[in-house]
């Protein structure tokens, strides 16, 4: 069993909120839009893994790629900052989906907190909205989950408050 704090969309603002309720997980996962300052201290806290976002620097470029598949027990997890959501995939996202056929798909980019499942790929999708006080979401969230063998549980919603 592997539980997992998601966030996205920090944009150099790391809550210290975040650290209480990513406490009890095992991994964070940034999908992108890190800014600065943020990095450091998420890493020196948890195991994290991340994919750059369109506001990131060749600083974070070099440590983070653009789109990340890697396996979390028994699902495969694809993710890419820009990406767009069930049906409405960007044209290389949606060819990423198809090559790499996951069983969850992790994107940000929008700011707006969605958790849809799509039926036509069986995958489920993830974005945790924006947990920094960048853009123009009125709420700061972050997502937590556990992915237990095969299935992925547990899902939260967490708010960090307005931004």
């Amino acid at each position: 069993m592997t539980k997992i704090g998601l966030l996205s969309d920090t944009h150099g603002y790391l809550d210290d909120a975040i650290f209480n309720h990513f406490k009890t997980c095992d991994e964070v996962w940034h999908i992108g839009d890190f800014g600065p300052d943020v990095i450091e201290p998420l890493q020196q806290f948890k195991p994290l893994k991340g994919v750059y976002g369109n506001i990131d620097t060749a600083v974070i470029y070099k440590d983070f790629p653009e789109q990340l598949v890697f396996m979390c027990e028994e699902v495969k997890v694809m993710m890419r900052h820009i990406g767009g959501y069930p049906p409405n995939y960007n044209a290389a996202t949606k060819k990423e989906l198809l090559l790499h056929k996951p069983q969850l798909f992790l994107s940000g980019h929008s700011h707006i907190l969605k958790i849809m499942f799509d039926e036509k790929l069986n995958c489920l999708h993830m974005n945790p909205g924006a947990a920094g006080k960048h853009g123009w979401h009125k709420v700061r969230t972050l997502i937590r989950f556990v992915i237990d063998g095969k299935n992925m549980k547990d899902c939260e919603v967490i708010e960090l408050g307005k931004r």
